[in-house]
């Protein structure tokens, strides 16, 4: 089963160490501006050619003025060699304060490769994160779309660019994986203003950090992601050295994203668990319909508005990502970071003060329990909550953020891995107080799946995964806003390993659900359903 789970579960681990250690949101790949007709009946079993990729999350908004397009990269990733090129902004649409901005990936890519990690970086900006699906021998196309306005700062002036999809082709593993990426630029003009972004954006090269002297809003965003060519790609079903699996991790499976400042604790957040599509020894679960997040590595966004006053003093201040849990030497964990400021135009310095800062213990504990199905029970938790007060030049603003995780989880597998199974779920609720007005959101992310390997080599694998959101904006205690969304994934698939790929006989069926829902948007709701690589159902209840 091992080898199973290494040419799988780790279908991306050939490129993760390379490209994320050499460079290193709502996304739409094709298909997702519509519902479509469904194909026709499906086949008995998959063919040499399946749907193009899909993802049913709804298309990125665009306001009705004026637009402007950008090629920003044009490259054939067969290596680790990284595109190069320069940017400059239009000059059509704007000199900067644009609607919105949305960036789109367009890929092909036909034969047989694994699927790969990518990242875009605009003036060391990192403003895309993403993977690739695997392609069929016929070839696949597929497109992703987000919304990039929040790099204003950034798009404002001409930028080198690099673009790294690691790539491996040989007599093997033929894809070539061909993108364009483009921006499109929406001008603010009649009643549609220019889109609230920060004032600057500065990445995180090095942990020493100088910020403005008049910030008073700070935000991080770190795109991690669990990967380096080892374990930490599926780091939630690592267990303690003692117990007899495939994959180590002294601590077990908790794992923690956490930032500090000048080495004290500012911000903790729960990864999110993304399967690529290679995912579970399974790639047939993900051919059509990749699961959560896989096209969309959207950063963990957070408040550091209560260190601002710390910070504003014009010296060099360290600002560093961990992930706890991870064996301490080891590598497995990409985390770049951007900065986000938002700065006071009535003052050159903001004074102020870091006021409350209480971390509850952290836990983290795994119990392994020996049988003919073995057993780790895994739970964790961290609380912090940090305040602080800014004097602005429009009063003295106080901010209180409280963010709190948990993860518990169970893994059952039987010697030798023929049989594999994890039960998880994730907690992340953060509040966030800044004057009168109240953020709160809560997020939940859901595992539980199964792989065996039976008779005649059947290797079959069913697996559901949740994502689900709810932040509610409160003003002088009076909720004011409410937006709720989740994506759902079922998928169960077979196919018969260690044989050539067309005496695979594999069949799957997959269902991905998105919903969302506002106090201004309405509600959008969508479901894709396949069997066998084609479309069978594809609607709208919204």
């Amino acid at each position: 089963m091992r080898r199973h789970r290494i040419t799988g579960l780790l279908g991306a681990l050939t490129l993760a160490a390379a490209t994320l250690t050499a460079a290193t949101p709502a996304l739409a790949a094709s298909g997702a501006s519509g519902a479509q007709a469904a194909d026709p009946a499906p086949p008995a079993e998959f063919g040499t050619d399946w749907h193009d990729p899909l993802t049913v999350a709804p298309p990125v908004t665009r306001p009705a003025t004026r637009s402007c397009q950008v090629t920003l990269a044009e490259a054939r990733f067969r290596d680790f060699t990284p595109y190069r090129g320069t940017y400059a902004p239009p000059a059509g649409c704007g000199r900067s304060a644009w609607a919105k901005v949305v960036l789109r990936l367009d890929g092909t890519v036909k034969g047989r490769q694994y699927d790969r990690l990518g990242n875009l970086t605009l003036g060391g900006v990192e403003i895309l994160r993403t993977s690739t699906p695997q392609p069929s021998p016929d070839g696949i196309a597929w497109s992703v779309e987000k919304d990039v306005t929040r790099y204003r700062d950034t798009l404002a002036r001409p930028q080198p660019v690099e673009m790294l999809i690691g790539n491996v082709v040989d007599d093997t593993y033929t894809g070539v994986i061909d993108v364009k990426v483009t921006l499109t630029f929406y001008a603010a003009e009649g009643r549609t203003g220019p889109a609230d972004t920060p004032d600057l954006v500065l990445p995180l090269t090095t942990p020493a950090v100088t910020t403005p002297s008049n910030t008073e809003r700070l935000l991080a965003e770190v795109y991690a992601t669990g990967s380096g060519g080892g374990c930490e790609e599926y780091w939630y079903m690592t267990v303690p050295e003692a117990a007899p699996y495939s994959c180590k991790a002294e601590g077990g499976p908790y794992r923690e994203v956490r930032v500090s400042v000048d080495g004290r604790l500012a911000g903790v957040a729960a990864p999110f668990p993304t399967v690529w599509t290679g995912g579970w020894s399974n790639p047939f679960l993900w051919y059509v319909t990749p699961g959560p997040r896989a096209f969309d590595v959207q950063p963990i966004r957070y408040d550091l508005t209560p260190w601002a006053a710390l910070l504003n003093d014009g010296r060099p201040h360290r600002i560093e990502v961990s992930v706890a849990g991870v064996p301490a030497g080891q590598s497995g964990w990409s985390t770049p970071v951007n900065l986000l400021l938002w700065q006071d135009r009535g003052r050159q310095v903001v004074t102020g003060a870091l006021t409350r800062h209480e971390e509850s213990a952290p836990t983290g504990s795994s119990r392994w329990t020996p049988g003919t199905e073995h057993r780790l029970d895994t739970e964790g938790g961290h609380r912090l909550t940090t305040a602080g007060y800014l004097d602005t030049s429009h009063g003295r603003v106080t901010t209180t953020v409280t963010r709190a995780v948990t993860n518990t989880s169970a893994h059952r597998w039987t010697d030798g891995e023929a049989r594999d199974a994890l039960t998880a779920a994730w907690s992340d609720e953060e509040s966030v107080t800044r004057g009168s007005t109240t953020t709160r959101t809560a997020r939940a992310y859901t595992m539980d799946g199964e792989t065996t390997l039976g008779a005649g080599d059947r290797l079959r694998t069913a697996l559901t995964l949740g994502d689900r959101a709810d932040t509610v904006t409160l003003r002088g205690g009076r909720q004011v806003d409410r937006v709720r969304s989740e994506d759902r994934y079922t998928g169960d698939a077979t196919y018969t390993a260690n044989v050539p790929r067309d005496q695979r006989h594999a069949v799957g069926t997959t269902t991905v659900r998105h919903q969302e829902y506002g106090t201004g948007d309405g509600c959008y709701d969508r479901t894709a359903t396949t069997a066998q690589g084609t479309v069978t159902a594809d609607r709208r209840r919204c």
